[in-house]
């Protein structure tokens, strides 16, 4: 089903809901690190080890300081709260320097699982949005034993690489611009050269309603400076239209995303209906692909990087899930 969510629906039962919150200016601090998989993962953790687990994933082109004001409400809820780095971000770094830098969708569900393994985690709700939401959505396709529910910016987000030079309307290919300039090699430069102008044009672009400041674009920015970000953003945009290899290590989960596997978890999905790269919809179009429980939620004034622009509706999101 589809609705809109306003913040009196998030509010807890008999509260009154919480006017807009000035973003948090504090740091996701002390990192954790961990060796998992072919990654030694960074990670911010808070809550009550024995509490139900949530892994919150971040997008591109930001970092973990999108929960910065998610993290806090989970834990305060009793949440055991994951919050890593993505490979290419931030203290994360590949243990064997001749990994094949790979951003393929395989890959980063990958990762989640083996941050879970290393941290001894069984089950977890896996909750994110771009990047992270990919990597939340393919998790819960290949592996719902480790899943107990996901929430999913913009829907279903497993790529559909046979399809991917299918065109969309050209209003919805204007917004994708970045991802054919990194198609080509000037494109690679211009990353390399000017990654925190590229990102500060895209949230602007894709969250026109949220007024950061210049603290909080730097508090994110310097994630950017990992050595692997420009590699692994590159292949990421090639890799998904089918103009990359992927890393050989990942070829049997990819061959099981060709087939675009259905999400059996319990599900919610949001949708920002001022995203400006992703348009809100009213979630029939994935309907399909969700084939346990699921509600698809419309956030007010939300663009894309819904988690830090409307953390309420996010972690309530989240407590939907683990309080059934």
């Amino acid at each position: 089903m589809d609705f809109t969510l306003t913040r009196p629906a998030f509010a807890e039962a008999g509260q009154t809901a919480a006017l807009p919150r000035a973003p948090s200016s504090r740091r996701l601090e002390p990192l954790r690190h961990v060796d998992a998989g072919v990654l030694n993962i960074a990670y911010y953790e808070e809550g009550p080890a024995e509490g139900p687990v949530v892994m919150l994933l971040h997008g591109f082109p930001f970092d973990i300081h999108s929960y910065v004001d998610v993290a806090p409400l989970l834990a305060a809820k009793g949440c055991r709260t994951v919050v890593p780095y993505l490979r290419g971000y931030g203290p994360t770094r590949f243990l064997d320097q001749t990994t094949p830098r790979s951003g393929e969708q395989a890959a980063i569900g990958a990762d989640l699982m083996a941050l879970m393994d290393a941290l001894g985690i069984r089950r977890a709700v896996f909750a994110g949005y771009d990047w992270g939401g990919r990597a939340a959505c393919v998790a819960a396709a290949l592996w719902p034993e480790r899943c107990t529910g996901l929430v999913s910016v913009n829907s279903y987000l497993i790529q559909d690489i046979a399809r991917a030079m299918v065109p969309a309307k050209p209003e919805r290919e204007v917004a994708l611009w970045y991802q054919y300039y990194f198609q080509l090699e000037r494109g690679r430069a211009g990353l390399a050269a000017n990654r925190r102008e590229i990102a500060r044009i895209l949230w602007k672009q894709w969250s026109p309603n949220w007024h950061f400041d210049d603290a909080t674009f730097d508090r994110t920015a310097v994630a950017h400076d990992n050595p692997d970000y420009v590699d692994i953003a590159i292949h990421s945009y090639r890799h998904r239209f089918g103009l990359a290899d992927g890393d050989p290590q990942y070829a049997g989960l990819q061959r099981r995303l060709a087939a675009l596997p259905a999400i059996t978890v319990p599900a919610i999905t949001l949708d920002g209906d001022a995203d400006g790269i992703a348009p809100p919809t009213d979630g029939t179009a994935s309907a399909a692909k969700f084939t346990g429980r699921r509600s698809h939620h419309v956030i007010p004034r939300a663009g894309h990087n819904l988690p830090q622009e409307e953390p309420e509706a996010f972690a309530t999101a989240v407590m939907e899930l683990i309080r059934t």
